[in-house]
């Protein structure tokens, strides 16, 4: 079998380790001999969907609608290059280690058979023991990153070839184990967060600062907003609900208790006010009118004559409305509007003509242009009063969050409540949406490039993986020298 070459490509496993590498027990970590600390980028077109992944199989966040795409995580942070630096040196440490017990075997077959003592025959099991342990040792750590010297050797290169599946496993662990509705309805039990969210909200400064924060999330809201579109929206809302309710019966009840109020008494003394001042000053007006709708063919003196008559008795009768509360004409009115509220509520065909009305004022331009122009002046209300740090609308929402935080604060029952929807809430997103969470991870990390994933893995874990190595050394020298001491003493 070849080793594998380090192409860079996305999903192919890189890093053949042999011998003369920094990864494998032979490292010599001469000057130059350290990797490159950049990837390089992937060359051709492998972030498409269904394209294999290491282990030789499709990825299958790939393949599904909104998967996260690959991304081309090829560099280091300066973090990152110093704890690679760390492991390299504790696998020179590790390596040096294993040439040692190496050493000191070969030195101690030398004296065995140059005629040395029993000594000799101590250290060189206990060496040729520590030598096993710390190839077997450097064989388990190097297979999780790579094939260890270029072999492939089933169940090597662990990391990058299980990228995927490790991906989809850590989502899942993640689903089971933190995103459960008892798990989190159990720690928010446990914070508290009702007493906590009212005391934080009791400070003033917190609710200033709570206060300001929805205040620009308002005026953000309704400055992206166009307003064409929610005039259209608001248009149309307000046409459609008009047009399913029948407004009739609801004006003759309001017009039925107003007249039974007398509240409809001040218009008419209103009225006939002003109708009476404008008759007093424009009286010429009235003759001329008169004068006017006069036929031809009657003389002049008579249009006149008439025309003044009719002008002293209006006036007459507008005077005698406006002083006299009880007037026929006052009584007439209330008659009239008494039965119009009725007919309005019982009446099928004034309730059919006030409909038609209501259906052609709707559809007039003028109404649509009227609630367009509302709206706008709504807005600009708004997002003033948003902006303005002493507007009534900032004060009274301070106020307000003030006033919650205290009573959070005191008043356990409502401590029980908030405590109660925000767990309900939570469990509700964590269960509803559990798969889109841990969806998130399992193509955050299908997307991923395998050897820098690798890599970046192997630098914040690598340097107690090189322990396992020393210690692996060390235990099987020790092991290896009971083993002999042992078999010493029983063959004896």
């Amino acid at each position: 079998m070849e080793p594998i070459e380090r192409t860079g490509r996305r999903g192919e496993v890189s890093g053949t380790d042999t011998p003369g590498s920094t990864d494998g027990p032979g490292a010599t970590g001469a000057p130059g001999t350290p990797r490159a600390t950049t990837d390089t980028a992937p060359a051709e077109g492998t972030g498409d969907a269904g394209t294999p992944s290491a282990g030789g199989g499709r990825t299958e966040a790939r393949s599904r609608p909104g998967a996260v795409p690959h991304r081309a995580m090829t560099t280091f942070s300066p973090a990152d290059e110093e704890k690679r630096r760390g492991v390299r040196r504790m696998k020179l440490i590790a390596t040096g280690l294993l040439l040692f017990v190496a050493l000191v075997y070969v030195l101690a077959e030398w004296a065995s058979h140059a005629g040395a003592g029993a000594w000799a025959g101590y250290v060189a099991a206990a060496a040729e023991a520590g030598m096993v342990g710390a190839l077997a040792d450097w064989f388990a750590v190097t297979a999780l990153f790579r094939h260890p010297l270029g072999l492939r050797i089933p169940h090597t290169a662990i990391i990058p070839t299980k990228k995927d599946q490790l991906g989809v496993s850590l989502g899942d662990f993640v689903g089971e184990n933190f995103l459960s509705g008892d798990v989190v309805r159990e720690r928010l039990r446990s914070v508290g967060i009702g007493s906590r969210l009212g005391a934080w909200l009791a400070v003033p400064e917190h609710a200033d600062r709570v206060t300001a924060e929805l205040s620009a999330a308002l005026r953000g809201a309704l400055t992206v907003l166009r307003d064409s579109d929610v005039q259209a929206v608001v248009g149309e809302a307000i046409t459609r609900r008009a047009d399913a309710q029948e407004i009739a019966p609801g004006m003759g009840k309001m017009l039925e208790k107003i007249v039974a109020d007398g509240g409809h008494k001040k218009a008419v003394d209103v009225v006939v006010a002003r109708a009476h001042d404008w008759l007093v000053l424009h009286g010429d007006s009235v003759m001329n009118a008169v004068q006017g709708g006069a036929p031809g063919w009657t003389p002049k003196f008579v249009d006149r004559k008439v025309g003044d008559r009719v002008y002293k008795e209006l006036l007459r009768f507008v005077t005698e409305m406006r002083d006299m509360p009880a007037h026929p004409a006052r009584g007439a009115l209330d008659r009239f509007l008494t039965d119009f509220a009725s007919d309005l509520q019982s009446d099928t065909g004034t309730r059919a003509r006030i409909e038609r009305l209501k259906g052609e004022i709707l559809d007039r331009d003028e109404v649509q242009d009227l609630i367009a122009s509302a709206w706008t002046a709504v807005r600009s209300m708004i997002v003033s009063a948003a902006e303005d740090e002493r507007s009534e609308l900032r004060l009274r929402v301070r106020a307000s969050l003030l006033s919650l935080g205290a009573r959070m604060s005191a008043d356990t029952r409502l401590q029980g409540k908030v405590d109660g929807w925000l767990e309900s809430a939570a469990v509700y997103v964590v269960t509803t949406y559990r798969g889109e969470i841990t969806s998130l991870i399992t193509d955050t990390v299908a997307g991923w490039d395998a050897e820098h994933t690798t890599k970046k893995i192997e630098a914040n874990i690598g340097r107690d993986l090189q322990f396992i190595r020393i210690n692996g050394t060390v235990v099987g020298s020790l092991a290896g020298l009971a083993i002999y001491t042992v078999s010493q003493a029983i063959g004896g």
